[in-house]
């Protein structure tokens, strides 16, 4: 019976979980299984990963094959590193060293990576800001320019009214003083014939007298 070593999908709909198991190659996916050996959640950040570290070993020595996606995990656990240590006929000892050197070259890798990540993840944040600073400072320039404007017009706007009253003043004043003169002329017309008829009145009343 040829064995695989997989993923086995469990979870609720849009938040799978896989149990790692080795299973018959002929059953379904998420089917029968011989052995659970672990644990995958990718939903985690990061994801969890949980082995049987011996019973992969075991399988492994047996003839299993793992998935590509399982030799993926085994291989982040430095589990597919160590079944090649054993094979190659090192010590129990001489493995375990070589085990915690790898082990130790890949906190280091994560760390640098996480220091990677937090960094990118703080300039976004920085260059969001900064956008956001400059979108405020860009509304309140625009609230800015809106209010001088209508100061402006608003001042355009009097001096047209102040010309506008100033003309229909200069008119009112040009219409007075225009009946003003047409009431003296009809007065002084008025006073010619007047005096003329007085003067009329002298003359006959000077002959009568001679």
């Amino acid at each position: 019976m040829a064995v695989k070593i997989r993923l086995r999908r469990m979870g609720k709909k849009k938040q799978p979980i896989y149990k790692v198991v080795a299973a018959d190659e002929r059953s379904p996916r998420d089917g029968k299984f011989i052995e659970a050996l672990g644990l995958y959640n990718p939903i985690t950040d990061p994801a969890t990963v949980e082995i049987k570290e011996d019973r992969v070993l075991y399988w492994l020595g047996v003839g299993a094959q793992p998935t590509t996606t399982v030799k993926g995990l085994l291989s982040r656990k430095g589990i597919l590193y160590k079944n090649e240590l054993l094979k190659s006929g090192l010590t129990e000892e001489e493995v375990n060293l070589k085990i915690d050197e790898w082990l130790k070259q890949q906190e280091a890798k994560l760390s640098l990576k996480a220091e990677k990540k937090a960094k990118i993840k703080a300039e976004k944040k920085a260059v969001k800001e900064e956008d956001e600073s400059t979108e405020v400072e860009e509304k309140e320039s625009a609230k800015v320019e809106e209010k001088e404007s209508a100061k402006v017009e608003e001042k355009e706007s009097a001096k047209v009214e102040e010309k506008e009253s100033a003309k229909v003043e200069e008119k009112e004043s040009a219409e007075v003083e225009e009946k003003e003169t047409a009431e003296k002329e009809e007065k002084l017309e008025e006073s010619v014939p007047e005096a003329e008829g007085a003067a009329s009145e002298e003359g006959t009343e000077k002959e009568k007298a001679e």
